[in-house]
């Protein structure tokens, strides 16, 4: 079984490292009201006393509804600082203005609420000497689930090791609220939205397959294809070099 305690010791040092070396006083972090924010608000804030949780609606339903329930939730429970900033109508004036000279797809639209809660994240950091905590497990970055500029920007990422079995089996550990751990994992970008129906695959199975090689042939085939695809999304940018 995981020492949970040592484990936890050793990712709120690395934190402490972190900030000590960039010389910044405080965290920011996305507060989502889902597993993997939790968890990092959780360690970010035994880490820094000075860490503030952003709670970012974007139209969606749910992000006003569960999302920011269980995103107060973890921050009462855990004394995390919290600020609400509604980004639905940024979104409506960004699309606006880009509808004007292009008409937008359905993957383009999807990406703008992640990037528009990044710029928000770093807004805030850089207004406050912060640095901006990122929240995407192992299971998401091995599939690319995640928007490139967007969840997949970040200045550090305690818990980018950690499959999501694991994840949730961390939050157990400290006790976080019940209802985060229950929930079904969701981006929330859009109503009834949630990652496993959208993938077509579940975590525990995405899970086996990163620890152990071994999965189905309906699961692997998943798999492999978005793990392929969203291969540009690991790499870094490609630049012009004469070497």
């Amino acid at each position: 079984m995981r020492n949970y305690e040592e484990e936890l010791k050793n990712r709120v040092a690395f934190v402490r490292k972190i900030l000590e070396e960039s010389h910044t006083t405080g965290i920011v972090f996305g507060n989502s009201g889902g597993k993997d924010s939790a968890l990092v608000g959780i360690i970010c804030k035994k880490a820094c006393d000075d860490t503030v949780g952003i709670i970012m609606p974007c139209e969606s339903k749910r992000n006003f509804g569960e999302d920011m329930e269980d995103g107060n939730a973890l921050a009462e429970k855990f004394g995390i600082e919290t600020r609400v900033i509604d980004l639905t109508d940024v979104k409506k004036a960004e699309v606006a203005a880009v509808s004007s000279v292009t008409e937008m797809n359905d993957q383009a639209l999807t990406n703008i609420a992640p990037r528009l809660r990044m710029t928000t994240l770093y807004a805030v950091g850089a207004s406050e000497n912060r640095l901006v905590a990122g929240t995407g497990n192992k299971s998401e970055y091995y599939m690319g689930y995640f928007t490139k500029w967007g969840d997949g920007a970040y200045d550090f990422n305690p818990i980018r090791d950690l499959t999501a079995t694991e994840i949730f089996e961390f939050l157990e550990y400290l006790g976080a609220p019940e209802n985060i751990i229950k929930k079904a994992p969701s981006a929330g970008l859009f109503e009834g939205q949630t990652d496993e129906q959208e993938m077509g695959v579940t975590y525990a199975a995405i899970d086996r397959y990163i620890n152990t090689g071994e999965a189905t042939d309906h699961d692997k085939e998943i798999i492999d294809r978005y793990h392929a695809r969203s291969e540009h999304k690991r790499k870094n940018a490609s630049v012009f070099s004469e070497d």
